[in-house]
């Protein structure tokens, strides 16, 4: 460990959190001299600390330990590109178009891979201007439909779906089409392209199924 980069990390993470030395050891429950002695690269935090100094600085553990962070690649905005993550401990999920270096729960995440197989069918229905979308799918407590992303030339909207609740939602119907992803808590990652040209207007509502995809 190089005490001189951990130190001058430190000291940069602790002022872009607007902190004192004092208000960061009152945190830590340590004298404000440890904070100084840390940042002067004359020694380290304890081991104890450092679950605790990675939460109040915003930064990962293993960035802290090595004494520098690392810029992500920057965001090409590319819808197209949407990725998707989601943590395994608690659930929590994020998506980005570009790059970045994912963490929960002190876990790195992958970006969830889209399957080539087995995705639930759909029901599709124009009611006043929407879409209101169905999901053939199970939505039991330990297997559901977690989350629905719909991507358009507009941007992504994420629509958040609970168990024991209806597999369904409703979107603004996209002007030129839009892709449709869906995570499964147990098969992971499917995608849908909806074509305005295949909709019709009148029921009974389409049936989408993995060959509408690509």
């Amino acid at each position: 460990m190089d005490c001189a980069k951990v130190g001058a990390l430190i000291r940069e993470l602790r002022r872009e959190r607007g902190l004192t030395q004092r208000a960061l050891a009152e945190e830590l429950g340590i004298s404000a001299k440890a904070v100084s002695k840390w940042e002067c690269g004359r020694g380290a935090p304890d081991a104890s600390l450092w679950d605790s100094l990675s939460e109040k600085l915003g930064a990962e553990v293993t960035r802290l330990l090595q004494g520098e962070l690392r810029s992500s690649p920057r965001d090409s905005g590319r819808l197209d590109r949407m990725r998707f993550f989601v943590c395994p401990i608690c659930g929590s999920m994020s998506a980005s178009t570009g790059s970045p270096a994912v963490s929960c729960c002190s876990r790195r995440l992958s970006a969830l891979p889209v399957r080539e197989s087995g995705a639930p069918e759909l029901g599709i229905e124009e009611l006043d201007g929407e879409l209101y979308i169905t999901i053939d799918h199970d939505m039991r407590k330990d297997h559901y439909i977690m989350f629905a992303a719909v991507l358009t030339d507009d941007g992504a909207v994420i629509h958040r779906l609970y168990p024991e609740q209806d597999a369904a939602l409703r979107i603004a119907q996209p002007r030129r089409g839009a892709w449709l992803y869906l995570c499964c808590t147990r098969h992971g990652l499917f995608r849908y392209r909806l074509s305005p040209a295949a909709r019709k207007s009148s029921p009974p509502p389409q049936r989408y199924s993995r060959q509408h995809t690509e």
